[in-house]
């Protein structure tokens, strides 16, 4: 599965997202209705978990504080107070999902951001990128 994380293109992935050394984000397609499935951490800048997604649905969600909206082809998890975007994960083609929104922290409480052009840990960014996972994950930072 080929993954883009904002202009960033990480090809032959095994659909798992490592932030910091920390696998935070899998992602695959269900083998008969080809939905996608996201499984998700959220934690906060203390690296405490907020909020779980497993199969793309809320398995847990502190104080209810966060909405996940889903179709077979995207997945995106916001703020339910503020509406800001924390994840946004598209299929764009058969084989190609889009991370091209949002931000959260990593479990080692760092803000990890992603806009359509790169993503960005602290003063760590990346635009621009192909890379060859080589059925592996995607690390990032």
């Amino acid at each position: 599965m080929d993954i883009e994380i904002g202009s960033n293109l990480y090809r032959n992935s095994n659909g798992t997202i490592e932030v910091e050394g920390v696998p935070q984000i899998h992602v695959a397609r269900h083998p008969s209705t080809g939905a996608l499935l996201v499984n998700f951490a959220l934690f906060d800048s203390n690296g405490r978990m907020l909020a779980k997604v497993v199969d793309s649905t809320m398995m847990f969600n502190e104080r209810r504080a966060y909405e996940l909206t889903k179709t077979n082809k995207r997945v995106a998890m916001k703020e339910a107070e503020s509406g800001k975007i924390l994840l946004h994960l598209e299929v764009k083609v058969a084989d190609v999902v889009s991370l091209s929104l949002g931000e959260f922290h990593t479990m080692k409480g760092r803000l990890f951001q992603v806009s359509p052009t790169e993503w960005k840990i602290e003063k760590q960014q990346q635009s621009g990128l192909t890379h060859d996972a080589n059925g592996g994950v995607v690390s990032i930072g």
